[in-house]
């Protein structure tokens, strides 16, 4: 959540930047949150003066006794329970004001950077890089001859998957519901292979990898910001107040929460293999057809702790392992910065990754690469102990999909489709064990 000192030391950029991703009632809410610190810190005033107050007339009562003017002591007595029974009433009131505090600040998103582009949607957003041979910024796709496809019959991955026997949709609804596949054979040999592929390029780009639990409680949901979920998106087991993740980011930055780290320590680099879960309510329709978009699937999330100062250049190279991903799959993709309508609640900048599909002829998304800046961090208490100053601060915040696999597969499964069957990547056939989906 956004520190108070920033909303108060500069309300205009504050609120300018909730315009800018077109956050309703910006000036509103930011006049709420400073009326509702006014009287927090106003409660906590009186309550210093009342229990000074009380301290020096509880010195007195001493002075008193020994003097023998014990009507005057027992009436200092009174006094002082009386001062401690306010005292709790403006405890009370502080802690009430707190509360409300904290549940106005949830509900404020972060402010995006100065280089997020304006805009109010995804079309708004704006190509900063594509490895197609002719890519000058539009949604142009041409040119992509790296991989000898059938130029006659490209067939979507959901003809393919039944086809060679990959992947059964039906089954999955059988057995859960719509959005829940089965991979079977190779297909699940693929899973693997791209789960163990991507993990050892991690590993090699020097990310401690970690293996965390798939249900957080509701303080991992609030710590990096899913909570409160305004949008229905999270599994959640109420009897146990628990929520099923839907992404590593949740668990393995919360490892972080009320912890001080040291300066020499950072950027702290991890990487998470998990099954993610989200409900996507209101999804429909043939965007989320196959494998385009499911309750249930596996990523790889890389995760970094940075200071301020270094952040920047930790958003760089994550963007950089990323790409370097896609290039070793083969894959025709492209870079966009997103625009401040189309950021998550939670990012100060984001960068989305899309691999083009050749046979349902459109982009699909396969990784979101973000800064929180301090966001993230002032939720959870992560701060860091400065090496010069000795003095404590909050820590910046990043994570990115290294990857999501569902739309990897797809488009895995449709760009590399020839006359003697699907072709695997040459980086990624040690981890197979096959070339061909045959």
């Amino acid at each position: 959540m956004l520190t108070l000192k920033l909303i108060n030391e500069e309300t205009e950029r504050v609120i300018r930047g909730l315009q800018k991703k077109h956050f309703e009632g910006a000036a509103e809410a930011i006049a709420a949150v400073q009326a509702t610190d006014r009287r927090r810190r106003e409660a906590q005033q009186q309550l210093d003066q009342l229990l000074a107050e009380s301290k020096k007339k509880a010195a007195e009562i001493g002075a008193l006794m020994k003097q023998g003017l014990r009507e005057q002591a027992e009436q200092a007595k009174t006094s002082v329970a009386e001062l401690k029974e306010k005292a709790k009433e403006l405890e009370a009131a502080m802690d009430e004001a707190q509360k409300r505090l904290n549940e106005q600040l949830y509900q404020i998103p972060n402010i995006p950077y100065d280089e997020v582009p304006e805009g109010a949607a995804a079309e708004d957003n704006v190509v900063v890089k594509s490895n197609l041979k002719e890519c000058d910024g539009t949604d142009t796709v041409g040119n992509w001859t790296t991989n000898p496809v059938v130029e006659e019959a490209r067939l979507p991955h959901w003809e393919l998957a039944k086809k060679y026997n990959l992947i059964d949709l039906d089954l999955g609804v059988k057995i859960t519901g719509a959005g829940f596949p089965v991979y079977i054979g190779k297909g699940a040999q693929l899973q693997r292979a791209l789960i163990n592929f991507f993990l050892a390029e991690a590993n090699k780009a020097g990310y401690t990898e970690i293996m965390p639990p798939t249900v957080v409680n509701a303080a991992s949901g609030y710590g990096t910001g899913q909570l409160p979920d305004k949008e229905g998106q999270m599994y959640h087991a109420e009897v146990d107040d628990l929520y099923l993740i839907p992404t590593a980011e949740v668990p393995v930055t919360n490892i972080y929460r009320d912890v001080i780290l040291d300066e020499k320590d950072l950027p702290i680099k991890n990487c998470a293999y998990t099954q993610c879960f989200r409900r996507e309510a209101g999804s429909y329709g043939k965007e989320v057809r196959g494998l385009n978009r499911l309750h249930e699937f596996s990523k790889i999330e890389i995760v970094r702790i940075d200071t301020p100062e270094h952040s920047k250049e930790s958003h760089k190279e994550m963007l950089a392992h990323v790409e370097g991903l896609l290039q070793k799959l083969e894959l025709p993709y492209r870079i966009l910065r997103l625009c401040g309508g189309d950021q998550s609640f939670t990012s100060a900048i984001c960068y989305d990754f899309e691999v083009y599909s050749e046979a349902q002829k459109r982009w699909l998304e396969v990784s979101s690469v973000s800064n929180f800046d301090t966001y993230q961090a002032n939720r959870l208490k992560c701060r860091y102990r400065r090496a010069d100053t000795k003095k404590t601060e909050l820590c910046h915040t990043l994570n990115g999909s290294a990857l999501a696999l569902p739309r990897i597969v797809a488009a895995l499964l449709e760009n590399n489709q020839t006359e003697a069957g699907i072709r695997i990547p040459a980086a990624l056939q040690p981890y197979t064990g096959f070339e061909l989906i045959d």
